[in-house]
């Protein structure tokens, strides 16, 4: 339990679960379906899981094969309410840090909006002289089901199997939420994921979830980590910040020193100039941080002196046998891509 004072309020996080699953199946809270099919990618749980890699991962294998693709995100963190597609040299207070990631990284359309619905059809107005069929990949959007999806990919944890529901733990839904996936994501080196699908398939033979768990995705995350001749200072502003130190430490790099911000950090110049103090002072011959926080820097970048460069550790998500997944998506997304010119339902 990682908030225990805050067990109490866990009843009342999960009655709000049961009253909005209420709502959406009686049809109180509408669900509306974009023209083209979408790919949700999303998670249980808060903080970093690797969603916005995966649908990196996803966005670059599908514009390989020749698929036209967008991703729509909700831009967390921007402070214009207004549905737009993302300048990959725009700023994180104007798109949020991880759409402006994912268009620097993919290349293709990033749409943001508060209701990805409007992202999306933002997105098909843009390409709406463009006959090819197209996949929109809905970024963190598990838990948004206002959006009809056709394919729910589901990113489960090791640490999911063993957390608590919000705001004692920081599990979103619980974990009877996987069965509405159709594919479950899992890291290559955490077999007790597997494990734990396989005796659940196992155990529930006849339920909709376990029939429905026949997709499952392997894949590894890598941190992509510049080359540092001595020691350095490492900080960030994201969820889980003890698991980019670790990595740092794992990959040969010493930390001199290290500081956490709060998840989605705005910077000022009063934060670089702390964080310059602090490297010098342990004796750090760089800085290095996330490519979130590189964005939230924005144009702070540069106040970083010659002396002490900020590197930035990437972190990128590869899917085993990209071909079998390619292909099965293929499959369950053709019947509506060649439908793409009806209207929308």
């Amino acid at each position: 339990m990682k908030r225990p004072l805050l067990l109490p309020l866990v009843p009342l996080y999960a009655a709000s679960l049961a009253l909005r699953e209420l709502r959406l199946e009686r049809g109180w809270e509408a669900i509306r379906r974009l023209r083209d099919p979408v790919i949700s990618i999303g998670n249980l749980s808060t903080g970093g899981s690797g969603k916005t890699p995966l649908a990196t991962a996803l966005a670059r294998l599908l514009t390989a094969r020749g698929v036209h693709v967008d991703v729509l995100s909700r831009g967390y963190g921007r402070r214009s309410a207004v549905p737009l597609r993302v300048d990959p040299d725009g700023s994180a207070d104007e798109y949020g840090d991880e759409p402006v990631l994912m268009a620097r990284a993919t290349g293709v359309p990033v749409y943001v909006a508060a209701e990805r619905f409007d992202a999306g059809e933002l997105a098909e107005a843009d390409a709406a002289n463009d006959p090819a069929p197209r996949v929109h990949i809905l970024d963190d959007g598990f838990q948004h089901r206002q959006l009809a999806r056709d394919l729910d990919v589901l990113l489960l944890r090791e640490s999911d199997l063993h957390d608590f529901l919000l705001p004692g733990g920081d599990l979103r839904e619980p974990l009877k939420a996987l069965n509405r996936a159709t594919v479950i994501a899992v890291q290559a080196d955490e077999p007790e994921v597997e494990r734990f699908l396989t005796e659940r398939v196992a155990i529930d033979r006849n339920s909709e979830g376990a029939r429905r768990h026949g997709a499952v995705w392997r894949v590894r995350r890598r941190m992509e980590i510049p080359r540092v001749e001595g020691p350095v200072t490492a900080f960030c502003g994201i969820a889980r910040a003890e698991q980019f130190f670790a990595g740092l430490g794992a990959a040969g790099m010493t930390l001199a020193s290290h500081h956490a911000f709060a998840d989605h950090h705005r910077y000022t110049m009063s934060d670089v100039d702390r964080l310059v103090a602090k490297a010098r002072s342990s004796g750090s011959v760089a800085l290095i941080t996330t490519g979130k926080d590189e964005v939230r820097l924005g144009d702070l970048v540069s106040a970083f002196p010659p002396a002490l460069p900020l590197k930035t550790a990437g972190l990128s998500v590869e899917i085993e046998d990209e071909r079998a997944v390619l292909g099965w998506i293929e499959e369950k997304i053709a019947p509506r891509s060649t439908t793409a010119g009806n209207p929308r339902r």
